[in-house]
């Protein structure tokens, strides 16, 4: 049975790490470096980095904050936000990250993908992917409706329609049109070497993932996919990777603000059947 990576997240902002709800209503979380450092030593198996602000404002990602973060911290970093050429990419890798997630860029020119996987190797290319569940407009008043804004399984809404997912950019602020599984299916064909999917009506609920979303791409792809938006307490960790298939989780508030350690969530992982890689002693 593969091992579920467990991943901490931090969203940054003008150099500091925040948390919010569904994308928004930021507050402070601390010093990314520092919390980096905080969570290799937990015994994390991956970080990762996303400048949130990045693509929206239309500059560079955070390569200081990286080069920083490089110099502390020995496990995986992911980095991604404002990542738009295979240049930027390269920048952030001689930087010490060890992957670049495209998303917006990407959207905008799916072939970007391919240039960075043919370039640097698909292991070092993640597709983030922020995805809403989806309503046929007129309807975001019906039951089915509200019901799939709130993220509401479709079964648990009697004639409620199947749910779909559109991708969205610019750090969730624009709608994209695209359905989110035929995307994922689609970088992966491109040459993604891993998906980052994110619900945005789970983000910060600490309702717990979208695990119907979560299975829906890994259903649909062969690559890792790393599940993310709504962790609230652990057993949603156990439900995303037994129930939606995920091949890693990732948490951000339930992390940083010492909910829950690193360790813990491990140690709560394994009592529940899912292979795990030993938390640091």
């Amino acid at each position: 049975m593969r091992a579920v990576r467990v991943i901490p997240c931090l969203d940054v902002d003008s150099g500091r790490v925040v948390k919010g709800v569904q994308f928004g209503d930021l507050r402070d979380a601390g010093d990314p470096v520092e919390l980096a450092h905080r969570y290799d030593a937990e015994g994390a198996d991956e970080v990762v980095f996303l400048d949130i602000t990045a693509s929206s404002e239309g500059r560079a990602t955070m390569v200081d904050v990286v080069r920083r973060a490089a110099e502390q911290v020995f496990i995986p970093l992911t980095v991604g936000g404002g990542v738009r050429t295979l240049d930027d990419a390269i920048k952030l890798l001689r930087a010490g990250a060890d992957k670049v997630a495209v998303n917006t860029a990407a959207v905008q020119d799916p072939l970007l993908v391919s240039r960075i996987a043919e370039a640097l190797g698909s292991q070092c290319v993640v597709v983030a992917i922020d995805a809403r569940v989806s309503v046929p407009r007129g309807n975001e008043e019906s039951p089915e409706g509200a019901a799939a804004v709130r993220g509401v399984n479709h079964e648990q809404v009697p004639g409620a329609p199947p749910e779909r997912w559109e991708v969205f950019t610019h750090g969730g602020r624009f709608p994209a049109g695209i359905d989110a599984c035929e995307w994922a299916l689609r970088c992966q064909e491109l040459g993604a070497g891993e998906l980052l999917v994110t619900s945005m009506d789970r983000d910060g609920t600490k309702d717990g993932f979208d695990v119907a979303l979560t299975r829906a791409i890994t259903s649909t792809c062969s690559v890792p996919v790393v599940a993310s938006g709504g962790a609230g307490e652990l057993q949603h960790l156990v439900d995303v990777a037994l129930l939606g298939g995920a091949d890693a989780v990732l948490a951000a508030s339930i992390f940083h603000y010492e909910e829950h350690s690193i360790a813990e969530a491990k140690r709560y992982l394994a009592s529940r059947g899912v292979s795990v890689r030993p938390p640091n002693p």
